[in-house]
Parts: C-alpha cells; sequence; structure tokens
C-alpha cells in the first residue's frame, strides 16, 4: 500500500471545520480503495497560536513542514489579528518560503449547480486559471516612513523578475497545451503598468514560440472581468499576476456558484519542497461554529492534492462522489440549501 505524509494546518475560522470533512473523507477514500493510506499529522498553527506565542507558526515551521508529501491547509485570518499578520506569517512564509510559484485554480460548474449568468451553461465555463504565486504585486517590498507624520509615505514595490515569468508563463503554456482546446489568455495591465507588465508581455510572447499548437491572446484585466462574465465559454486556460489573478479567482468561483466550491493547489513544480492545497473561501468568521461551512472546497482541494501525489484513480473518483452528491441537491447555504457540513461530508463518503 502506498503511504503518504500529510501535514494538515486547519488554521482559522471554518478551518478546522472543513479540514475535519476533508480528512474524513480522505480516510474514507483511502479504505474503500485500500490502494492508499495518508499519514496526517495536524499542526496547530494559526490565529490563536499567534496569541499565545507571538508568531503564526514556530521559527523552525519551514524545516517541521520539509518532510511531507503535501500540506492539506484550511484558511488564515482573525477579527481580532491585522490580516497582514496573520497572511505574512503563515500562509505567504509557506508559499513563498517552500517557493510554491504557482498557483493553480481550476474552475467550473459542478453537476447540479447553476451560475448566476443566465445564460452559461455547464460547458460553458470551465477554466483552468494560474496564479503567478511568488513575486509580483505581492512580492513584499516596500516600507514605510514618518509614520503618523503628514508626510507618511507607504511603498509597496511589484517584482517582475525574468526567471519568475518565464516559469509561470511556460507552466501555463505546458498547461493549455494538455487541455482539450489548447487556448491561452495572457491577462495583463501594461497600458497603465508601463515596465513589470510589458516585460511580462514580452515573455508571453517569447515562450509562445516554443508552444505553436497551442493558441493565445491577450487581454487586459479589466476587459477580461466583462470577458468572463459576458463571455465565458471563450476562455479556457488562463495566466495572470499574483494580484490580478488574486481577484479574477474569485469572480471565476462566484460565476461558478460560490466562493465555497472553489480548490487551490500551490504548487511547487519541481518538486524540492511540499506543495500545499487549501480552499480559496478564507476564514468565514460569519458562519464559524454553525456547522453549515460548505466542504466541497475542501473536497476538491483534496482531489487536487490526491492528483499531485500521483493517485489519478482516486482523485476521480473523489470528483465523481463531489459531483454525485452537488447533482443530488444536498447544498449548504451558500448553494441555497439547507444541508449541514456534516450532512455534505456522510453524502460524498457514502458515495464512494
Amino acid at each position: 500500500m502506498r503511504e503518504h505524509a500529510i501535514a494538515a494546518i486547519p488554521a482559522d475560522g471554518i478551518g478546522p471545520e472543513v479540514i475535519s470533512a476533508g480528512l474524513e473523507v480522505l480516510n474514507t477514500l483511502s479504505r474503500k480503495m485500500g490502494a492508499f493510506r495518508l499519514n496526517v499529522q495536524t499542526f496547530p498553527w494559526g490565529s490563536d497560536y499567534y496569541k499565545k506565542h507571538g508568531f503564526m507558526m514556530p521559527p523552525n515551521g519551514l524545516d517541521l513542514l520539509r518532510p511531507f508529501a503535501a500540506i492539506y491547509f484550511g484558511a488564515v485570518g482573525a477579527p481580532d489579528v491585522p490580516d497582514h499578520i496573520t497572511l505574512w506569517g503563515l500562509r505567504l512564509a509557506i508559499c513563498q518560503g517552500f517557493d510554491q510559484y504557482v498557483n493553480l485554480r481550476p474552475t467550473r460548474i459542478l453537476r447540479g449547480l447553476a451560475s448566476p449568468l443566465r445564460a452559461c451553461k455547464p460547458g460553458d465555463l470551465d477554466w483552468a486559471i494560474v496564479r503567478e504565486n511568488s513575486e509580483g504585486e505581492y512580492a513584499g517590498h516596500g516600507g514605510r516612513a514618518h509614520r503618523g507624520l503628514p508626510e507618511e509615505v507607504a511603498t509597496e514595490t511589484s517584482i517582475f523578475t525574468r526567471s519568475g515569468v518565464t516559469r509561470i508563463m511556460r507552466f501555463a503554456f505546458q498547461l493549455a497545451q494538455k487541455r482539450p482546446r489548447k487556448l491561452l489568455t495572457v491577462v495583463t495591465k501594461s497600458n497603465a503598468q508601463r515596465h513589470g507588465m510589458v516585460l511580462w508581455d514580452e515573455i508571453a510572447a517569447e515562450v509562445a514560440k516554443e508552444f505553436p499548437d497551442v493558441a493565445w491572446d491577450k487581454m487586459l484585466v479589466d476587459a477580461m472581468t466583462t470577458r468572463m462574465v459576458g463571455k465565458p465559454a471563450s476562455i479556457d486556460t488562463v495566466v495572470a499576476t499574483n494580484l490580478h489573478a488574486d481577484i479574477l479567482t474569485d469572480l471565476a468561483a462566484a460565476l461558478a456558484g460560490s466562493l465555497g466550491i472553489a480548490p487551490t493547489a500551490n504548487l511547487d513544480p519541481l518538486r524540492r519542497f511540499p506543495s500545499m492545497f487549501e480552499p480559496i473561501h478564507g476564514a468565514a468568521f460569519d458562519i464559524t461554529g454553525k456547522g453549515i461551512a460548505n466542504p466541497i472546497g475542501a473536497f476538491w482541494t483534496a482531489a487536487l492534492m490526491l492528483e499531485h501525489l500521483g493517485e489519478t484513480d482516486a482523485s476521480v473518483r473523489l470528483m465523481e462522489a463531489i459531483e454525485t452528491v452537488t447533482a443530488s441537491g444536498i447544498h449548504t447555504p451558500d448553494l441555497g440549501g439547507r444541508a449541514t457540513t456534516r450532512e455534505v461530508t456522510s453524502a460524498v463518503c457514502d458515495a464512494f
């Protein structure tokens, strides 16, 4: 039996609820298939840990995570801890520390769900959005001076390196090449951002020459939002910067039905370090502890993790079970239903 060491970091808000549900589903699938086993170690890091110790994870946190095959992450954030502390202290510290330079967010309308776009059919919205995950607008460079004075200044510097842009473009073209439509849209804002984004455009054109079988186009990020809403069927694979894709993928999840269903893979494609898998919905403190958090995002995320681990059959079987449940009408309130987290979890386990 194949074994995989998994680090679970439930963290904040509804994170512990959905990660617990995800691990239950994974363990049930493992028992029923009998082909693999997950050895899971849970780390209690997050905002509560910060309040006790003064940091979101211990200084040697990356060393503790390094031996694992993958990281299964919940959500980060707390009403009484500044967002930049929670994000940079844990999630971004892991993403950047392990050079997880690809953030991959698949988006499609699952069976039984409907898009808020009236004319959008399930086949019209089936996207793979590639987000540059290590530099760009979230590089963390900048500072503040003259704090509290009228002349106070704050700078936030975007970083675009030739190596960083080249590797994300190459990943996106390779992904598009593997998908049936072989179509890639490069999102930019080079009309207004005339240095970093112009380099982004130039490198896209250079890398495109390596993939003559991939059709590609370029679109300004503001125009891309209208295309996603007005012509979803014209889109297949998308690549965008850290900030732009952060925004566009939330829009994509909403157009597919709910933020509660959307998964993320933070990948080190070179497999030097563990990759991290998380639902995108955030901590959602407004529903924490109510038992109504949608676990589908965590389940779909688990399917991405299984695929990364080489458990392709298990990943496919998990997605089939998820869509059996969504098609049956067992939906949490964010999808217009009345089901609880527990009921959705049990239904998915029963669907294997």
